[in-house]
């Protein structure tokens, strides 16, 4: 029997290959015409069984984050009246000659609406300046109490208390009301002398539990207020409670993370919703009774009448969902297509669906195959002529300046300036050494400036230091990369036209700095300049060489050596006018090592 049912589905799933879409999609639609009338039933029961307890879940974290901002308004608002009298009252005042009760009455008529009192301790506990009372009882130990020690106990944090009745202060109308303190450690100032104190900011209770107090849950449920360690700090019946005539699992829901959980409570399942109130620690906590969750009979009737019309939905939208699966293979090769079309090179051509969409896949992959290789092979023609080019661009160094400095050698040796000879001789060594530079193409840029040292040492023997050079490195450059050889033209150019008619007071400045994702080297000269169109034209590739005396490299040929490794982005920009000399900057990638090496193996001659 297996057998049979295995040859059948194979035969089945060879006809569903040969299909036309017309076909499968009529006999789709027929299949979830009869199958989705069975199973819509029994889904629909199911998701409806969680409706209830889901739209609990979610009012009880709606409710709970709105009150949560609510306490985090006025909590905050505390934080400010705190900040306020500690960075703008004492910390400018001089307890010796300073009144600090100016400042704190004002501020305490300002929050009266909010605030019980204001009042600052030194160190030893004895009041600085307290408003609204400022007579201490005499059986008051302020030192003592857990507000002061946790401020005292740590110095850069603020401190919300548990509510508690305040009774510091000796009241002639006997009015000790709950407060919740906020505490902090701060700084005193006497004579010039620093020591430690405490702030004391007492906010009413009565604005906590107006936050909480009219709040209201679903099918009964209601909210309460913990700190962090569990210990209540409002209870819709917290009278009950510290009467020992009910109880709350207020110390296990403190411990619990931010969320919904679910718990079974003196024999009552309850969903539990907890959520944290920022700076405090305290615990906002939802309980909502779950056996109260339940729909009524008038939802139940709602949802039979509801349920006939999704069911009618429900079937449209499962044809609506089959038809798209069986047209998604149709969907896929196009989306790849239009892949290839924006450029990218890897994109998976899918042989699914019908027995046409499969054919037109082949077809594409392959005609993708033929495509990658025609392109690889134009890169790779591309690349090979990008070297040759960067090859013969960095090979056309004509032989002039080896043939002058070593002329000048002989003349120097003959002259019988043997240190100068032999400088020279050994900056030329080093030069060359730099040039060949084993061959690569991309060198560090501490090596393209020491061959740019070397080049102007020789230049100025020859020249008589007839002007003076500043080689220079900016912070940020070191471990950069370059390609060889863009620095010597410029400066070659810099001495053969901005230092001609110099007597005695030239100056060449090189100066290499990062700027963003680029490096920057100026090569500015105080030579005689030329006007901005002329400066501009040197890097037009339409004017027609110039030959002049120097290496042959010239201006033109850097430019076009750096755009054709990095693109038009980069290159020179010449800066000049007329008596004023010119800057020749040079724009690059900044390359560090890893980038200099991926560079060589790419595009590297």
């Amino acid at each position: 029997m297996g057998a049979f049912f295995k040859t059948l589905g194979g035969k089945m799933a060879e006809r569903y290959k040969k299909m036309s879409i017309q076909m499968v999609i009529s006999l789709s639609f027929t299949t979830v015409a009869v199958v989705g009338m069975v199973f819509m039933g029994l889904s629909l029961f199911l998701r409806f069984s969680n409706t209830a307890a889901s739209l609990a879940e979610e009012n009880s974290q709606r409710v709970l984050h709105q009150v949560n901002l609510n306490l985090d308004s006025y909590l905050r608002r505390m934080m400010r009246i705190s900040d306020t009298m500690y960075y703008r009252v004492i910390k400018y005042a001089d307890l010796a000659e300073d009144a600090l009760l100016p400042g704190m009455e004002l501020l305490y008529e300002e929050n009266r609406d909010a605030l019980v009192s204001i009042a600052l301790f030194d160190e030893a506990g004895e009041v600085v300046s307290a408003v609204p009372l400022a007579q201490l009882k005499a059986v008051a130990k302020p030192d003592e109490s857990g507000w002061f020690q946790a401020a005292a106990g740590q110095m850069e944090n603020l401190h919300f208390s548990a509510p508690y009745v305040q009774s510091l202060f000796e009241d002639p109308d006997y009015r000790y009301r709950w407060v919740v303190s906020l505490s902090r450690h701060v700084q005193l100032t006497r004579d010039g002398v620093t020591q430690g104190g405490v702030l004391l900011v007492d906010m009413s209770f009565a604005g906590i539990e107006q936050v909480c107090r009219d709040v209201k849950l679903s099918n009964g449920g209601y909210l309460y207020l913990t700190d962090g360690s569990g210990e209540l700090i409002y209870h819709p019946r917290q009278q009950l409670i510290y009467a020992g005539l009910l109880e709350e699992n207020n110390r296990e829901a403190a411990a619990w993370q931010d969320g919904t959980h679910e718990e079974i409570f003196q024999g009552q399942h309850r969903q539990v919703t907890v959520k944290t109130v920022g700076y405090t620690g305290w615990k906002l906590v939802g309980v909502v009774p779950a056996d109260s969750l339940a729909a009524s009979w008038y939802q139940m009737f709602f949802f039979g009448l509801s349920l006939l019309l999704f069911s009618a939905f429900l079937l449209a939208f499962l044809n609506f969902r089959i038809s798209a699966h069986i047209s998604d293979p149709i969907r896929r090769l196009e989306q790849s297509i239009k892949e290839l079309e924006a450029g990218a090179r890897e994109v998976q051509i899918e042989e699914g669906g019908c027995y046409e969409v499969q054919h037109l896949a082949r077809s594409v992959r392959s005609m993708v195959s033929t495509m990658r290789h025609l392109t690889d092979d134009i890169v790779q023609q591309e690349r090979q002529k990008r070297r040759i080019e960067l090859e013969v661009l960095q090979s056309q160094i004509n032989p002039h300046f080896l043939y002058n400095t070593l002329d000048s050698v002989i003349w120097m040796t003959e002259a019988g300036r043997y240190e100068e000879s032999i400088q020279m001789v050994t900056s030329l060594a080093r030069l060359f050494r730099i040039s060949l530079s084993r061959g690569k193409s991309v060198i560090p840029l501490t090596d393209e400036l020491e061959h740019a040292r070397h080049y102007m040492t020789i230049q100025q023997i020859r020249y008589k230091n007839k002007f003076t050079t500043r080689i220079e490195a900016g912070p940020g450059t070191e471990g950069l990369y370059t390609i060889k050889l863009i620095v010597q033209p410029i400066l070659e150019n810099a001495i053969y036209h901005g230092m001609a008619a110099a007597e005695d007071d030239g100056e060449i400045v090189v100066c290499a700095r990062r700027k963003g994702d680029d490096l920057l080297i100026d090569v500015t000269d105080n030579g005689m300049g030329m006007r901005p169109e002329v400066a501009a034209s040197l890097l037009d590739e339409d004017r027609p060489d110039i030959r002049t005396t120097g290496s042959g490299i010239g201006v033109r040929n850097v430019h076009q050596r750096i755009r054709l490794a990095f693109g038009n982005k980069y290159g020179l920009s010449i800066f000049s006018e007329p008596d004023e000399g010119t800057r020749v900057q040079i724009r690059l990638p900044a390359l560090d090592e890893e980038k200099a090496e991926q560079y060589q193996r790419e595009d590297g001659p």
